[in-house]
C-alpha cells in the first residue's frame, strides 16, 4: 500500500510545484471584478471571472500602491501577480501586485495620474486662484460655437446683465485637435483684456470630455493672467481643468451666474442701500438738531444778556434780603432801645421824685448827701416834681445806717 499523505503535505507540495513556476509567478489576468471587499486590514478581496470560469484574487495592504483608483464590482481589469496556493484551505488564487482598468478605465487611470502629478507641481494650489470680479463689462468664452452650452451661457448672462458684452472663441471641443483649439481660445482671450473667461462645454462621455484632461490646456488654464471659470459636462463630471481654474462651476449655466452680477439684483441691493443711508442720514439729523438744540441753550444761558438778566435778578433778591435783615436790625435796636428807655426811666431822678422823693442842694449847686456837708443856719435848695423849696437849716443829726449785702 502507498504512503498516505497528510492534507497538509499535499497542500504544501502543489504550493511548490506553483512557485517552482515561471508562467504562475508573473501573470496578467484580464476578466471582470465581482465581490470585491476592502478588508479593514487594507487587504482587497475579490473575484475575476468570464463567461468560461473565476479565480480568487487577493491584494495585500503592501501592495495598494499598485491601484490607482478605487476598485469595484463590473470593472474590467487585468490583474499582474503570482498564482499560489492558500494552504489552510487547500486552494490556489491570484495575489495582485498591480491592477489596471481596461478601456475607459485607461483613460480614467490616466486622468488619476495626470491629476496627481499637476497636484504635486502646485497647480491646483489655491494661492494661486484667482478672484472672479464682481462687475464684468467683457465675457470671454471658449466653447463650441453650436451647442446648448454657449446659448446658456448667452441667454443667462444677458439675462442678469444685457449691458455685458460676450466675446466667443469658436474651439474645437471633442475629437482630434480640440486640446490645441481650447489652447488657442484662452490665450486669444486673454491677449483680448477679458475680465473673466468661461472654459467648457455640455456633458458627455470621459472621452467626450477628454480634452479638458490634457496637460497642455491645464497649464493653459494655470498660465491665463485673467480669470478662468471652468464649466464643463455636468455637476458630476470632473476634469483636470476644474482643479486649475480659479472658480469651478457644475455647468455652463452656472457658471454664467457666477460671472455675470444680476443687474436687477445688484439695483435693489443698492436701494435697500440707499434706504438705509437714508434713513441713518435722518437719525444723524435728528441727534444733531437735537445737539443743536441743546447747544442753544447753554448758549442763550451763558449769554452777556442772560448774564445781566440773572445778576439784576440775584441783585433784587440780595436787595430783599438786605432790606430783610435791616428790618430785622431795625426793630431789634428799636427793641432794645425802648428797653433802655425804660431802664432810664426807672433811674430817672424825675421819676423819683414824682414818688415823693427831693434832691438837694447847697448855696453851690453842689449835691448834698450827708449831713456833714452843712451846719446850722445854712441855706439850702430842696427840688420837688414841680418846683424847689428854700430853706434854712435849724439843726442836723447823724443816722447809723446798715449797709445792706
Amino acid at each position: 500500500m502507498n504512503k498516505a499523505w497528510s492534507v497538509g503535505e499535499v497542500n504544501r507540495y502543489i504550493s511548490n510545484m506553483f512557485g517552482q513556476d515561471f508562467l504562475l509567478r508573473n501573470i496578467a489576468v484580464q476578466g471582470e471584478v465581482s465581490n470585491c471587499k476592502y478588508h479593514t486590514s487594507g487587504h482587497i478581496y475579490f473575484s475575476l471571472k468570464d463567461e468560461t470560469g473565476a479565480i480568487a484574487c487577493v491584494m495585500f495592504a503592501g501592495q495598494r500602491k499598485g491601484l490607482a483608483f478605487r476598485m469595484k464590482d463590473g470593472d474590467n481589469v487585468i490583474v499582474s501577480g503570482s498564482v499560489s496556493v492558500y494552504e489552510r484551505d487547500g486552494r490556489y488564487q491570484l495575489y495582485a501586485r498591480q491592477i489596471t482598468l481596461v478601456g475607459a478605465g485607461l483613460l480614467y487611470e490616466k486622468y488619476l495620474a495626470l491629476k496627481q502629478e499637476l497636484e504635486e507641481m502646485g497647480m491646483f494650489a489655491p494661492q494661486y486662484k484667482q478672484p472672479i470680479p464682481r462687475v464684468v463689462r467683457r465675457l470671454g468664452v471658449v466653447t463650441a460655437p453650436t451647442g446648448a452650452a454657449v446659448q446658456d451661457i448667452r441667454n443667462i448672462a444677458l439675462r442678469r446683465n444685457p449691458y455685458v458684452q460676450i466675446i466667443l472663441y469658436p474651439a474645437l471641443v471633442q475629437g482630434e485637435g480640440a486640446k490645441e483649439s481650447i489652447v488657442k481660445g484662452i490665450q486669444t482671450l486673454d491677449k483680448a483684456g477679458v475680465d473673466v473667461m468661461i472654459v467648457g462645454r455640455g456633458g458627455g462621455s470621459i472621452e467626450d470630455l477628454w480634452a479638458f484632461n490634457e496637460e497642455c490646456v491645464a497649464r493653459a488654464v494655470f498660465e491665463c493672467e485673467t480669470p478662468v471659470i471652468s464649466a464643463v459636462g455636468h455637476e458630476t463630471d470632473t476634469t483636470i481643468i476644474d482643479y486649475v481654474a480659479d472658480l469651478r462651476a457644475p455647468t455652463p449655466s452656472a457658471a454664467a451666474e457666477l460671472a455675470v452680477m444680476d443687474v436687477a439684483s445688484f439695483d435693489q441691493q443698492l436701494m435697500q442701500y440707499r434706504n438705509r443711508l437714508d434713513r441713518d442720514m435722518m437719525n444723524v439729523l435728528q441727534n444733531k438738531r437735537q445737539q443743536l438744540a441743546q447747544l442753544k441753550l447753554r448758549v442763550t444761558a451763558s449769554s452777556p444778556e442772560n448774564q445781566l438778566l440773572q445778576k439784576k435778578q440775584y441783585l433784587d433778591e440780595l436787595s430783599n434780603r438786605l432790606q430783610y435783615r435791616m428790618q430785622e436790625k431795625y426793630t431789634a435796636s428799636r427793641n432794645r432801645l425802648e428797653l433802655f428807655i425804660e431802664k432810664l426811666n426807672g433811674l430817672s431822678p424825675l421819676r423819683r421824685l414824682s414818688r415823693g422823693y427831693a434832691y438837694v442842694e447847697d448855696d453851690k449847686g453842689s449835691c448834698l448827701t450827708s449831713v456833714s456837708q452843712v451846719k446850722a443856719g445854712d441855706s439850702v435848695k430842696i427840688h420837688v416834681t414841680d418846683g424847689y423849696i428854700r430853706a434854712l437849716v435849724q439843726e442836723k443829726e447823724t443816722i447809723e445806717r446798715r449797709e445792706e449785702n
